[in-house]
């Protein structure tokens, strides 16, 4: 039998006041939300930050290493390649950066673990961590190697955790830093071909969120996180080139979006920004609506295969 529990003596005034609090904070904040939009964002100096990227040797990786490069951070650049990492290095150098090469495969803990003490040893405590190192395998589930899944997610997620636990207790003792997690809008939605990928981009939109919330909780206000999901990236690792809806980008202007979400402390960057609008409108389509839409993109996703 459904019993109906009667609240006890005392309680009632503390839950209405708790939700009447909650309530003016969130009218404060939806006020103070739309009045920051016409107010320029103030942004912070990277110059002498030491940075950690991963994946630094092509694509995103390095056209962000150059971003920061001409802010003068001292840059730590990984790679599992020697050469790209090495030509990343000379371009950074060239615009007067402090530039540290590392060969390093991001799906293995130990060779991550003894890296980051080489660099806390060599270089210093790193301030920013961009964890962008990434594999992808675009093709259907069953066809899926068992190896490339695990690639994928010892790469794409698995090393933020060892590199975030290698780099974040200094940040903890100093109460600075800036944590950065490259996902994907398929970190939002499901992507067909894509199932193992797009697991692990949820999982790392996973990360950072609770990440965030870890560090506001530990009263960490002086370490900010950030996370980017980009539409398709044009880096060669992905076959799709031309879709109806989502736009294919260029490393570099990505990287400036994502420096821009840096500078001015932003939780969650989206690019090109206004696909964030998108993903919160097709929450609220129904199922056919939202499948149809699908359906209209059916020629774009089989050119993963």
């Amino acid at each position: 039998m459904l019993q109906c529990r009667i609240p006890e003596e005392g309680t009632v005034l503390p839950i209405v006041l708790t939700i009447l609090k909650n309530t003016i904070i969130c009218i404060y904040s939806w006020l103070e939300a739309l009045v920051t939009l016409f107010i320029p964002k103030r942004r912070k100096s990277v110059c002498g930050e030491i940075v950690l990227i991963t994946g630094a040797g092509h694509g995103l990786g390095r056209a962000t290493a150059y971003e920061f490069a001409k802010r003068q951070s001292t840059l730590v650049l990984w790679d599992i390649n020697k050469q790209g990492v090495e030509k990343t290095a000379e371009e950074c150098r060239k615009v007067g950066a402090i530039v540290h090469g590392f060969v390093v495969n991001c799906k293995n803990r130990e060779e991550i673990y003894t890296a980051a003490d080489k660099v806390k040893r060599d270089v210093g405590d790193v301030s920013i961590l961009v964890n962008n190192a990434g594999v992808i395998t675009t093709t259907k589930l069953l066809s899926t190697k068992d190896e490339q899944i695990q690639d994928m997610f010892d790469v794409n997620i698995l090393a933020h955790y060892w590199t975030t636990k290698a780099f974040l207790p200094a940040m903890i003792k100093n109460n600075h830093g800036h944590i950065v997690t490259v996902a994907s809008i398929s970190g939002h939605v499901g992507i067909p071909f894509t199932v193992t990928y797009t697991s692990s981009k949820f999982a790392a939109v996973g990360f950072h969120d609770s990440l965030k919330a870890e560090l506001r909780f530990l009263g960490k206000d002086g370490i900010q996180t950030t996370c980017l999901c980009p539409s398709i990236i044009n880096t060669g690792f992905f076959k799709m080139r031309k879709t109806l809806m989502i736009p294919v980008l260029s490393a570099e202007d990505t990287a400036k979006d994502l420096m821009e979400g840096i500078l001015t402390n932003q939780k969650m960057v989206f690019s090109p920004s206004w696909i964030k609008f998108i993903l919160n409108f097709s929450r609220f389509l129904p199922e056919r609506a939202y499948n149809a839409i699908l359906d209209s993109e059916k020629i774009s996703y089989y050119k993963l295969l």
